[in-house]
């Protein structure tokens, strides 16, 4: 699971007119990200105590990027923020790690392996620890060491460039014990904006580890056959959080609103990790 991909980019521009007055003029353009991880979750548990992960230039320039290991905490609406002082309970897997390289640069096409390597001490308390891998992408070379006249606009006066670095990270997630972990779909609710339709939920944890999986959710009507209609794939309630609320858009069969029928929802494994069944839900709707 990516946690995050942001892209922006400004540039200011100064000009000097006849009368020596200036005029700045902000314009904005959005970009993308043009790297390819995978896979976008890593689990390191049991004997296990290497890992890799691939990246992958996809975009039509080469790139670098900057390598590094960040501590996040999820909120129970699913946004990620950077952690300033733990909070109790907070396990962080960044002592735990190691990894190379540490800095890339690809060209268009080209891949680079990412290797991992957890180290335990021996007095680890059991428990799963969990920080993020950052790919943060860096200024071109032939951008730095440039002075404000090096960056001037044909025709246009003095020119400055700022530009916002694009940054996408993954969970790192170390196990260690035997750890379980159960979830409970509840607070079920059916909303409504105009013609639209959507599912409140809540996802509740308990137990000493993460749960990872995809929320199916289906609809069948009163003497009809069941047919879905939303889906979200890799969802995550991350240790220590208890909850994780959620609001999932339906898609309406054969175009009319959903009435008179049960909605059903299903909280499973991903397909690759075996498809078991965590949890399960169900809303009649009149």
């Amino acid at each position: 699971m990516i946690d995050e991909v942001r892209v922006s980019t400004a540039t200011v521009s100064a000009y000097c007119t006849a009368f020596l007055a200036f005029m700045l003029v902000f314009s904005a353009a959005s970009g993308r990200a043009e790297l390819m991880l995978y896979p976008t979750r890593v689990v390191i548990e049991g004997n296990q105590r290497t890992a890799q992960v691939q990246l992958i230039n996809t975009g039509t320039e080469s790139r670098t990027y900057r390598i590094s290991l960040v501590n996040r905490r999820m909120s129970d609406t699913g946004e990620f923020s950077d952690v300033v002082e733990p909070l109790a309970g907070e396990r962080f897997a960044k002592d735990l790690l190691r990894f190379s390289p540490r800095q890339v640069t690809l060209v268009p096409g080209e891949g680079q392996t990412v290797r991992i390597m957890a180290r335990k001490p021996a007095n680890l308390v059991p428990g799963e620890y969990r920080s993020h891998l950052l790919f943060s992408q860096q200024p071109a070379a032939e951008t730095l060491g440039r002075d404000i006249e090096t960056r001037q606009h044909p025709g246009k006066g003095i020119g400055v460039m700022i530009t916002a670095l694009i940054g996408a990270s993954i969970p790192l997630i170390v196990r260690h014990g035997t750890l379980e972990a159960e979830l409970e779909l509840t607070q079920l609710q059916l909303q409504a904006s105009g013609e639209a339709q959507f599912l409140a939920l809540s996802m509740e944890r308990s137990g000493e580890r993460s749960v990872y999986g995809d929320l199916a959710v289906s609809f069948t009507p009163r003497g009809g056959a069941e047919t879905l209609v939303a889906r979200a794939n890799g969802l995550a309630v991350y240790f220590p959080n208890r909850v994780r609320r959620a609001r999932i858009a339906l898609e309406f069969p054969q175009g009319r609103p959903l009435t008179e029928g049960t909605l059903h929802v299903r909280f499973q494994e991903p397909a690759e990790a075996g498809g078991k069944l965590l949890a399960e839900a169900a809303l009649q709707v009149r």
